[in-house]
Order: C-alpha cells, then sequence, then structure tokens
C-alpha cells in the first residue's frame, strides 16, 4: 500500500494546505479571508505569516522534514552528523535569528534558539536545544519513523536523537518519540484503534520503547523494585494518548461536531500537548479518509499547520499513498521530486526490515 510514501507525502500535503491560512485564531477572520470551508493549497495573504510564498510551497518544517529524507537515504540510515552539517551548511546560513525570515517564510522557536546557541554562541551540537514546547521535533522526525518503521527500537533511539538537537525538555521529546512510536505502527499495518496504548506499553515492557514502566498491566502498581535504566523516560503516558483518542473518537457518547472543533476541544495553540490529541482523534475517526481528515485539521485554525501535518502523516500511513487525492499531489509545489524522495524512503525501509 505504500504506507512509508503516504505517511511521508501526508504530511508534507498537510503542512503546505495550511500554508495559506496559517495561525489564525479568530475563527470568523479566517472564514472572511480564506473562505466558509477551507478545500485546496492558498497562496498567504500580504503581511501575514508565510507571505511571499505560492500556493502549495512547504514552510520551513515540511523543508526541515525533506532535508531529513535526503540524509537518511544518503547515509543509509540515520548519521547525525550529516544531518547536523546540513543544519549548518543549508539552512542556518539564510538565517538571521528572526521569525519572519528564512526559508518556508517563517522560522519557528526552536529553529531560532539552536541558530542563536549554534551560530552567534558558537556552541557544539548537543548543546544547542532549547525549551519550546511545540511540535517541530516530532514532525522532523517523522522521516525517522518511516525509515525505521518495523525497527520499533532503532526508530525511537535515532527519533530521540534527532529531535534533542532542537528540544531539551523531557515531557516534551518524550510526547515527540511516542508520536513517532504511533506513525511506526501504522505504518507497519495496524490501524489508529483503542488498542493502540496497549500494544505501545507492550514494547515499553519488553524493553523495545525507552519509557520506564511506573505500573504494570491495566495500570496495576508495579511488582518489587524497578530499576530505571539511565536515558528512559520517567513515564509511559506519552504512548498512551493516541489510545484515549481513538476511544474518543469511537464513543457514540462523545460527540464533536463538526470534526474541526476538535481544535476547540483540545486547544489550538502550538504546544505539542494541544496539537497531539487533536491529530489523533482526527487521524483514528478518518483513518480511511485522508481528505476529511486534513481538511477538518485546516479548518479547526490555530496551529492548524502542525494539527494538519501531523494528521497527515498518520492517515497517509493508514491509506497509504493511493489514498490521497490525486489534486493534493499535482497541486503540492516540487511534488515530483518529492515522490522520488518517498518513493526511495519506501525501498530503504523495505530493505532495513529485511536486514532486522
Amino acid at each position: 500500500m505504500q504506507r512509508v510514501a503516504g505517511a511521508l507525502m501526508g504530511a508534507l500535503i498537510g503542512d503546505a494546505l495550511a500554508l495559506g491560512c496559517h495561525w489564525y485564531y479568530d475563527l470568523a477572520e479566517l472564514r472572511q479571508e480564506c473562505g466558509p470551508w477551507i478545500t485546496d493549497y492558498l497562496t498567504p495573504r500580504p503581511g501575514r505569516y508565510h507571505g511571499g510564498l505560492l500556493a502549495g510551497d512547504l514552510s520551513q518544517t515540511g523543508l526541515l522534514l525533506v532535508m531529513l529524507m535526503e540524509s537518511l537515504i544518503h547515509c543509509a540510515g540515520y548519521e547525525e552528523d550529516d544531518f547536523t552539517h546540513r543544519l549548518d551548511t543549508e539552512l542556518f546560513p539564510q538565517l538571521d535569528g528572526t521569525p519572519m525570515q528564512g526559508p518556508g517564510g517563517y522560522t519557528n522557536q526552536s529553529i531560532r534558539e539552536a541558530w542563536r546557541k549554534r551560530v552567534s554562541e558558537k556552541r557544539p551540537w548537543g548543546a544547542c536545544a532549547g525549551d519550546a514546547d511545540t511540535t517541530e521535533g516530532a514532525e522532523r522526525a517523522i522521516a525517522i519513523a518511516a525509515f525505521f518503521a518495523l525497527q520499533p527500537k532503532k526508530m525511537a533511539e535515532a527519533a530521540c536523537s534527532n529531535i534533542i538537537l532542537t528540544q531539551r525538555d523531557p515531557a516534551i521529546v518524550a510526547m515527540s518519540v511516542a508520536f513517532n512510536a504511533v506513525l511506526s505502527q501504522l505504518i507497519s499495518g495496524v490501524f489508529l484503534t483503542p488498542q493502540m496504548g496497549t500494544r505501545l506499553m507492550a514494547q515499553a515492557t519488553s524493553g523495545v520503547l525507552p519509557f520506564h514502566q511506573v505500573t504494570q498491566g491495566h495500570l496495576h502498581p508495579p511488582q518489587g523494585t524497578e530499576k530505571i535504566q539511565a536515558g528512559q523516560f520517567s513515564s509511559p503516558d506519552a504512548l498512551l494518548t493516541a489510545g484515549y483518542a481513538a476511544l474518543a473518537a469511537a464513543d457514540p457518547d462523545i460527540i464533536i461536531e463538526p470534526a474541526w472543533k476538535v481544535s476547540l476541544v483540545y486547544g489550538m495553540p502550538c504546544a505539542i500537548y494541544h496539537q497531539l490529541p487533536g491529530a489523533y482523534y482526527l487521524a483514528s475517526r478518518f483513518r480511511e479518509d485522508y481528505e476529511s481528515a486534513v481538511l477538518h485539521a485546516i479548518n479547526g485554525g490555530g496551529q492548524n499547520m502542525s494539527r494538519a501535518m501531523l494528521t497527515g502523516a498518520l492517515v497517509g500511513a493508514q491509506v497509504g499513498l493511493e489514498g490521497i487525492p490525486h489534486r493534493f499531489i499535482t497541486g503540492l509545489r516540487d511534488s515530483q521530486q518529492y515522490l522520488a524522495l518517498a518513493s526511495e524512503m519506501e525501498q530503504c525501509a523495505g530493505l532495513n526490515a529485511k536486514l532486522r
């Protein structure tokens, strides 16, 4: 079903679809300027975020995802030195530390912080992460989840290594790695159902995922004394969020109508703890309908770019590349380049599965 390509293209399309209607926290203003229901790529209005770009362009977050895809393919795996060299030579020379500048028309907080520490303060990589509580690390690591989809331990290690380049809060890193653990499961062929939490907790119990077990099965107290291994996340709770969101989507007594109002239920802001539940909910409710999932993500306003990118990856993984409407692919600028990269990633992921 080309699930790897579906996840990658699903993420890039979600990113680009939100470019022209990004960061409208006043929903009346969003409807007035972008129409009552956004259905396609839009050119950002002058004076707003990403001004000067065209309909179908990627934001900087999307471009960073592409950069990591290229690095993974070039190195036949995750090599931190190669990726950071690309940041040093391809991205950072185009930044000046201010938000409304740089490729993609806007530079997010975590990247600005890393630029300041790396370029202005001359710090080494490993000492450039900041305190942003946003989703940039999770979004970038979509490439790693796709590449190592059938190797969850290697995926978690590589994703964590990449995410902590720019974000240092352990809770934010845990949620970011957990998102990509969910995505890897979907690429491997399962669907986002209420059982997802149980599946991921089993991997934590076996040591495949780096989450310390503070409880036993069904959240019962642990038996005996547990030794925490260095480098493990302190709590497995981030692994449970997707299952609970899927349970909400399946429960007939929980009604969010229309579905775009998920942004009002879980929150419109940028923080990852607002973004992930909404993305998980939409990706479960519309797990066989990519178009509905991303359009409801976009029309909810606020930080709809992250919501659409995360949702797009999750649903793209479930429907495969063929489940993404063709008009979204053709409307994405440079889509043939991205399709070629996604195809190479698909082949690499298949090879990695054989080498486990």
